[in-house]
């Protein structure tokens, strides 16, 4: 495949790693490197099933080609270590101990690579009692502390998809981690391992609330009653007429001001910091947001500095104008999915397609056709 020269590249052009497939924030970690121009190529294992539907539907795997790889092979295990040795970093989501079984663990690598940035997600980090327990996002974010602390009073916790666990705390902690990696390994000439564990991240993530409950205003032990978690009215969501719904989070005075002024309302009726009558105002919201339609709301407060939005469906964003005013969503292989982010003036990246040429990927690395049928003869790819 050849490269358009003219055309502006992302802010990590030039920069190789190698990613150990996997799923969750593994693949999402690697969408976020390749969209800003790291060549990224994937090792999976042969027949790996995957999600249960077609890479082409996973957006978390574009950008990328994909090398089936037998790593339990002599072969298989070579192909790696050598091209590891490219490689500026390396990101694996394995349990703590199983690279290290097949002979592709940190000291492995870096034997052959000791700049390389050996970057290792996990959800409950390499240490520590539950190291080797398995879990997913709702677990670590569990023990984190975060899901806790996201309910309404009196309702049980709801959990935010996977995107607090799988991709706030770890994805982007584990992309931001291989970065520094990377930019102290051309300082120092040496490579480190990056323990990106998601509760670690995922506890990072709660700062503000941690920082708010030692300063006495954020009641840790109540969710469901504090400024940010549901408890005051004017941060919150109603349902509308038609059964849709808006957001609010007015928290500032002059925006509290505006929205209550156009939902025909006065400080007198709903003051804005009286906490004990929160519920009470809540109900009173509720009764005005129940006169209009989601779109009727939507003209009246969007365009205002009411901090007041339309809830709109996975299916329905990609229409909003602001969003489409922006380019925000893209389709890549017939696909709808996001672009890449955050944007860049200069060198911006690209949400690109998934790469089938795998053959192609493997000789930019090095490994011409006849090494590769040499390794296939040994059994590298299964």
């Amino acid at each position: 495949m050849s490269e358009n020269t003219d055309r502006p590249r992302g802010p990590l052009h030039g920069v190789k790693v190698l990613e150990i497939g996997g799923i969750g924030p593994v693949p999402f970690a690697g969408m976020m490197l390749s969209d800003m121009g790291a060549d990224i190529l994937r090792i999976e294992r042969p027949n790996d099933p995957g999600l249960a539907f077609p890479p082409a539907f996973d957006p978390t795997k574009r950008g990328r080609a994909a090398v089936p790889v037998d790593t339990r092979s002599e072969a298989g295990r070579e192909l790696v270590l050598g091209l590891a040795e490219q490689a500026d970093a390396l990101i694996e989501g394995f349990r703590p101990g199983v690279m290290e079984k097949l002979g592709l663990g940190p000291e492995d690598v870096h034997a052959r690579n000791p700049r390389l940035t050996y970057g290792r997600m996990t959800g409950f980090g390499q240490d520590g009692p539950m190291a080797k327990v398995a879990g997913h996002d709702i677990n670590y974010i569990s023990v984190a502390g975060a899901l806790g602390a996201m309910r309404r009073a009196g309702e049980a916790p709801l959990a935010p998809l996977n995107l607090v666990g799988d991709y706030g705390g770890g994805a982007m902690f584990l992309a931001f981690g291989i970065v520094c990696g990377i930019v102290e390994a051309r300082t120092s000439g040496q490579g480190q391992v990056v323990d990106a564990a998601m509760v670690d991240g995922t506890a990072l993530l709660t700062s503000l609330q941690l920082g708010l409950s030692a300063g006495g205003a954020w009641a840790a032990d109540k969710p469901g009653t504090n400024l940010l978690d549901s408890g005051a009215h004017f941060y919150e969501t109603y349902e509308t007429s038609d059964g849709g719904h808006v957001s609010v989070g007015a928290i500032e005075p002059q925006f509290y001001a505006k929205l209550i002024e156009l939902m025909g309302l006065t400080h007198e009726e709903v003051p804005q910091f009286e906490t004990a009558r929160w519920p009470e105002f809540k109900g009173r919201f509720a009764e005005v947001f129940r006169t209009k339609t989601r779109q009727e709301w939507a003209d009246l407060l969007e365009p205002e500095d009411t901090c007041a939005t339309a809830v709109l469906t996975l299916g329905e964003a990609a229409g909003h104008p602001h969003m489409q005013a922006r380019g925000t969503f893209v389709e890549v292989g017939g696909v709808l999915q996001a672009q890449a982010a955050p944007r860049f003036s200069r060198t911006p990246g690209e949400a690109r397609p998934r790469r089938e040429d795998s053959g192609a990927a493997l000789a930019e690395w090095g490994i011409d056709a006849g090494a590769q049928d040499a390794l296939r003869a040994a059994g590298a790819f299964g």
